[in-house]
């Protein structure tokens, strides 16, 4: 499909930010700390420098994170925004996934609020006259619980405000509920921390009858690791009698959401990241997906999946273009990186010869995300150099999309208690909060890097040239791929495969073992051998595209030399 960005003949590559944070200077970072204490990203920080620095890292797509407009604990009742109750807002910013208007983009990311649409209209421009297309957030399993749109158009309803509030379930309604229950703010929510002040801080939220909880809690007392500030939406499945279906006539929900993201592809956005698609019948995306697409034919649309059992339903009678591949390779990735005692290179081999060997090309791969620990975590590798290896492979295993989140290339350690997101080696998407090791590369909004410590700008490097091979090579993009044994010089930490065209061969050799260094040859099967054709009698010669570094062979069919360091990986190119 043709869906990468002008100039790009390889891969897709996706640089996901959280736009409150990206181009947030403060380095306050007070604990529950307000917008004005810790500061807050806005659109207009991601200025014409920082999106020509992306291109040149070779991204292709930038998922601006966080855009539509969520339930926050910042009043804006002053710029006409109705405010919500602190009770069932998690952190002081608010979850981006908890949405409060569908037609809205988030007040906070606005230098002018009342011109906050126009500000981001000017982001999307800025970020295609720099050859970049825009991914953004669609979120339809959830509302937030105080969800009010202030901008619909004329003639839409609110979820909602058509319902029959008295039945648990009726394929008309758009909420589940639980008929003669209030709901119960969950035990041990501290709404903003002990500094924040707010008159509709007190425990109680006024929501009679109860409706039931995002991640499918039928109950007027979901906890507070539910996704409590949320509401589950109706898509006409009755889940407490059999999840019987109920989809002729077509549910109010689905009409919705269609003219949602018909709205947002108005908006000239070029794809939808589609969180926990799975959680909403796949009839709902056979059937959306090619209406939406009909008025804009090159939409991506990425599903957030993580049952490889239903991938290829997700793909064919979903319709979606791409899947994450999270439960699959990341997790594999993860436990090499870490150097796990059962961790096993087999994982990737299971990943690429079965999981998704009928679709490689539709799988989004990455290492980080917002829902990730960090690399750089105490909780995940410690030092953003293990993760080399598995960053290699992320990127080069298949011709579908690879991505990297926002502070990733600086390897940023998500440390800190930012409020409700806690000790947890994440970067917050709750709070609001500066990114410290982000924030030396966004030095004063340079965007040139000029904090970073060497090591840093090594790191930064070694991602420029991975993501920019990806961006531009044809093999990794539409090659065949064929893993290679590589002999008894290798180990359950070492992976070695081919990426290949009638043109071109790219050998990629993954070593994830922390104490051995890796050199042998590795021997190309005569399939491949009878395909290299030498008239000249001249050596073969080979690059090695991280280094730069370059070499020949005299006799290729003794093996290709290789030398890979200990946690390292190298691309060879011939």
């Amino acid at each position: 499909m043709k869906s990468s960005a002008p100039g790009h003949s390889g891969k897709i590559v996706i640089y996901q930010m959280m736009v409150r944070l990206f181009g947030n200077q403060n380095e306050t970072n007070k604990y529950y700390g307000s917008k004005e204490e810790n500061g807050v990203g806005k659109f207009n920080d991601i200025s014409d420098k920082a999106l020509d620095e992306l291109k040149k890292m070779g991204i292709s797509h930038v998922w601006y994170t966080g855009v539509i407009e969520h339930a926050t604990m910042t009043d804006y009742s002053a710029s006409g925004i109705r405010p919500d109750d602190p009770d069932i807002v998690k952190g002081r910013a608010g979850s981006p996934y908890a949405i409060k208007d569908y037609y809205d983009v988030d007040p906070d990311l606005a230098v002018d609020v009342k011109n906050r649409m126009g500000e981001f209209e000017s982001l999307v421009k800025r970020t295609h006259e720099k050859g970049l297309k825009v991914i953004i957030d669609f979120v339809p399993n959830h509302v937030a619980r105080t969800y009010h749109s202030d901008a619909k158009p004329a003639g839409v309803h609110d979820f909602g405000a058509d319902d029959d509030q008295s039945k648990a379930f009726d394929p008309k309604n758009d909420f589940y509920y639980i008929p003669g229950k209030p709901f119960v703010v969950p035990k041990g929510t501290n709404a903003g921390g002990d500094n924040f002040k707010s008159p509709l801080k007190d425990g109680k939220f006024d929501e009679n009858p109860a409706r039931a909880t995002g991640n499918n809690v039928f109950s007027d007392q979901p906890g507070l690791g539910d996704w409590s500030e949320t509401i589950k939406l109706n898509y006409g499945i009755d889940y407490q009698h059999g999840e019987k279906k109920h989809f002729n006539p077509v549910p109010p929900v689905w009409n919705k959401m269609r003219d949602i993201l018909v709205f947002w592809a108005s908006k000239n956005v070029d794809g939808f990241r589609c969180d926990v698609a799975e959680m909403v019948p796949v009839e709902f995306w056979n059937w959306v997906i090619p209406q939406v697409k009909k008025r804009k034919p090159e939409l991506v649309f990425i599903a957030e999946a993580y049952n490889p059992k239903e991938y290829k339903t997700y793909l064919t009678k979903g319709r979606f273009d791409y899947l994450y591949d999270k439960v699959g390779l990341y997790d594999g990735l993860k436990r090499l990186i870490r150097n796990e005692a059962k961790a096993d290179v087999k994982d990737i081999s299971y990943v690429s010869q079965v999981e998704s060997r009928d679709f490689p090309s539709r799988m989004l791969r990455f290492l980080e995300n917002h829902d990730e620990e960090r690399i750089a975590s105490a909780g995940f590798a410690g030092n953003p150099w293990y993760a080399v290896p598995g960053m290699v492979v992320s990127a080069t295993l298949s011709g579908g999309p690879v991505m990297v989140y926002f502070g990733q290339e600086s390897g940023e350690p998500g440390k800190g208690k930012e409020g409700f997101g806690g000790e947890d080696n994440r970067t917050t998407i709750f709070d609001y909060w500066g990114v410290p090791e982000h924030q030396k590369w966004v030095n004063g909004g340079a965007f040139d890097g000029g904090r970073l410590s060497a090591d840093q700008r090594k790191l930064r490097a070694f991602y420029s040239t991975l993501l920019t091979f990806c961006a531009t090579d044809e093999a990794l993009a539409k090659g065949k791929f064929l893993e290679l044994s590589g002999g008894k010089d290798l180990n359950r930490r070492m992976y070695v495969y081919l990426r290949y065209t009638a043109k071109e061969r790219v050998l990629v050799v993954a070593n994830f073992d922390r104490a051995k260094v890796l050199k042998t040859h590795i021997v190309l099967p005569d399939t491949i051998l009878s395909g290299i054709k030498r008239s000249d009698g001249k050596a073969l010669k080979v690059k090695e595209v991280l280094s730069g570094s370059s070499f020949t062979v005299e006799d290729f069919t003794t093996g290709i030399p290789v030398a890979v360091s200990a946690s390292g990986a190298a691309i060879y190119k011939f």
